[in-house]
């Protein structure tokens, strides 16, 4: 991100920009300012953007062709095409010889770095992957923008903002938009505001699903499994999120043993630094031998439903029953 600010800041733009990963929130920021950068507001006669599959590369190249109405250059973004997934030779040679009053930015979501278009525009242009932020990101980004909206909250109410909403940060902002319309009359945001307003993402329940199933809670286990499906989430979803957390938790009991770091094992597992001594709460009362059978239960449940052995609803519901059973 940091060559994406001083390009900005500079005015000195790469010719072709392919910007990937998975916070959508960041790459729309940075679509948005280069937009915003590269031509004069309101300037539609050199701005072209082609979004989703099917898109004519032939059209995209006749349009590269095309001299800028009255500007210094013409700019065409191109977002989710596909193209840096599957092969498009055609835009592969050509942005090799594009003209220079022309410029591109690619925004994929997923791609083949050994593809001929990823390493034409490495060649000519920068790439950026835009990843989820870490949580001392996330939390200066919070208290940043409570700070703007006159709001005082301390570190410890914005660590438990994130763990409730999580770390993506359109859903972030959202949340926190919500946050400061329900506090307009109060100059502080505290757990107590968080708790009435923000939506508790699915993970968070999931992550009470489990307690509930390691602490032998069927009732409890079986009213957040039906309160998720009055949510509208499909089961194999739920079982989805069910059998990746036991998963979570088997790494951590197997990282622990080779006496792995917190911080070190929050980065082989994949979760935020913060979080890692709820995980380690959650796993200490289940054997590795538990939860490798937990695991093997969630596959044969997903293949029962597939199979048609058994509903998608019950498939769940007895899955739950028989590991938050007292036998």
């Amino acid at each position: 991100m940091k060559s994406l600010n001083e390009d900005l800041k500079t005015g000195q733009f790469k010719q072709i920009y392919l910007l990937y990963g998975e916070e959508a929130y960041l790459k729309k920021q940075y679509k948005d300012r280069f937009v915003k950068a590269m031509l004069p507001e309101g300037d539609t006669f050199n701005y072209a953007y082609y979004e989703g599959k099917g898109v004519n590369p032939k059209e995209i190249i006749d349009l590269a062709e095309t001299l800028p109405f009255f500007a210094e250059r013409r700019l065409i973004v191109m977002e989710n095409t596909g193209f840096l997934k599957n092969a498009c030779p055609e835009l592969a040679d050509y942005v090799k010889q594009m003209p220079e009053t022309t410029n591109m930015i690619f925004i994929e979501e997923e791609l083949d770095k050994r593809g001929k278009l990823y390493k034409a525009i490495k060649d000519k242009g920068r790439i950026v992957e835009l990843t989820r932020q870490d949580e001392r990101t996330l939390m200066r980004w919070i208290l940043g923008m409570a700070k703007k909206e006159g709001k005082q909250m301390t570190e410890s109410a914005a660590a438990y903002f994130l763990g409730k909403v999580g770390n993506d940060m359109e859903n972030i902002q959202k949340e926190l938009e919500k946050l400061f319309c329900y506090t307009l009359n109060y100059n502080e945001i505290t757990i107590k505001e968080i708790d009435e307003i923000c939506t508790t993402q699915i993970s968070n329940h999931i992550f009470d699903m489990v307690d509930a199933v390691a602490l032998k809670e069927q009732r409890k286990a079986l009213d957040y499994y039906y309160d998720l499906l009055a949510l509208k989430e499909p089961p194999m979803r739920i079982l989805f999120l069910l059998t990746r957390q036991f998963r979570i938790l088997l790494q951590i009991k197997e990282l622990e043993k080779e006496g792995i770091a917190p911080k070190e094992m929050a980065a082989k597992v994949g979760i935020m630094p913060f979080l890692i001594g709820k995980y380690r709460a959650q796993a200490k009362p289940f054997t590795v031998k538990e939860l490798r059978e937990i695991l093997e239960a969630g596959a044969t449940a997903e293949e029962d439903v597939k199979t048609g052995k058994v509903g998608d609803v019950l498939s769940v519901e007895m899955f739950l029953i028989r590991y938050s059973s007292n036998r």
